[in-house]
């Protein structure tokens, strides 16, 4: 594996920390900056929507430009922004400094996912996409905690200075690794690569991506009431939870790295069976504490496994659409990531409980198994 692909590996680390650190800041927020902490938790949306819009429009605006300059530029940015969003003394600043640091993080999703893909052979692209997905499990595992540690110790904005920091080793990495020149062959024009992304069987796979990341966020974003108010866990648990499940997560890549590209319809289907499993399975076991353990673990484990594999299925379905294929692949997993909460909170605003996020993580993942069977018939029949 190219030591290139490691180092956007480390980017995409510094990005992860950002995108989920505020969970654990928003009250020291709201109370710094004298909003309600409502208005403070609109930051993390503001990220979500900036990455989902962020990430074909970026592409777009960067697509002629050689890689190793777009993503020098766009992590550029993206530090820049942490470090305004340290320094600003109002909540409309430090709003903007986050739809701008999405859209920078958007661009460089998209550039890294298709870098690293074309710097290997077609049997080692999982592995690749692997270790640039790899980053978000570690900045779970590591970064997020680490960010909530520092904001407790030093406040909010130390945080905001220790992503800005980790993105300077990042830059000069990809500076000196990833290659200079342009791709070997310009790319197609943008509606050429357009009109390939809007192919039926793509457009199943990037709809069941965004599936399976709306049941994993819809589920993980509701932890700490699930652990507290339904397991019977106190909060002391709570990081040892979200550690557990990065962890999961982080298992999850490399399996998919390893095995995706030897079996790649097995390895997808069999993950996204077990997730719809594993959710409902989840949610009628919630009340034991060795079961919530043992599921926040396997759960994760499955959720980035499998979305790591349909990641992998983008790039082969859209191979006539280098520069953006990327960009939808990202912009998919997080309009998972926007919905999922957004669905779990209206079921238990209905009254339904905290363990209702696991159902409707169960139900997601059964339309994920029914978009996926429809992109796989339509495999079948092409084959014919």
């Amino acid at each position: 594996m190219p030591f290139a692909v490691y180092a956007l590996g480390l980017a995409v680390f510094a990005q992860g920390t950002s995108e989920f650190m505020l969970s654990g800041l928003v009250s020291d927020i709201a109370a710094d900056l004298h909003v309600s902490i409502p208005a403070a938790g609109l930051l993390t949306s503001a990220f979500a929507i900036g990455m989902i819009v962020g990430a074909p429009l970026m592409a777009l605006f960067s697509r002629n430009w050689p890689r190793r300059r777009a993503l020098v530029f766009f992590l550029c940015v993206f530090s820049a922004v942490h470090v305004v969003g340290a320094l600003t003394p109002g909540y409309g600043l430090l709003l903007a400094t986050r739809v701008v640091g999405a859209l920078a993080n958007a661009g460089f999703w998209a550039v890294a996912l298709v870098t690293a893909v074309s710097m290997v052979g077609p049997e080692a692209r999982a592995r690749a996409t692997s270790v640039v997905v790899g980053g978000v499990t570690i900045a779970c595992v590591a970064g997020v905690p680490a960010g909530a540690a520092l904001g407790g110790h030093w406040g909010w904005r130390s945080a905001f200075w220790a992503v800005a920091l980790v993105s300077v080793p990042a830059v000069l990495v990809i500076a000196r690794s990833v290659p200079a020149g342009r791709p070997e062959t310009m790319p197609a024009p943008a509606s050429v690569e357009l009109r390939t992304l809007t192919g039926p069987r793509l457009l199943l796979t990037l709809l069941t991506s965004a599936l399976v990341q709306g049941a994993t966020f819809c589920a993980f974003s509701y932890v700490e009431p699930l652990a507290t108010r339904v397991t019977g866990l106190t909060a002391a648990w709570v990081p040892g939870l979200l550690a557990l499940f990065g962890l999961g997560s982080f298992i999850g890549v490399t399996a998919a790295g390893r095995f995706a590209d030897l079996r790649p319809v097995a390895f997808t289907a069999a993950g996204l069976v077990a997730l719809a499993v594993g959710w409902a399975g989840f949610a009628l076991t919630a009340g034991s504490a060795f079961a919530t353990v043992a599921l926040v673990l396997v759960q994760g484990m499955l959720a980035f496994g499998t979305g790591t594999a349909l990641i992998s299925w983008v790039f082969r379905l859209a191979a006539d659409a280098p520069t953006l294929s990327g960009s939808f692949a990202t912009a998919a997993f997080n309009v998972g990531g926007a919905l999922g909460p957004w669905l779990g909170g209206l079921a238990i605003g209905a009254g339904l409980g905290f363990r209702s996020p696991l159902w409707v993580s169960a139900l997601l993942m059964v339309l994920a198994l029914g978009t996926a069977g429809a992109s796989l018939r339509m495999r079948r029949v092409a084959t014919v």
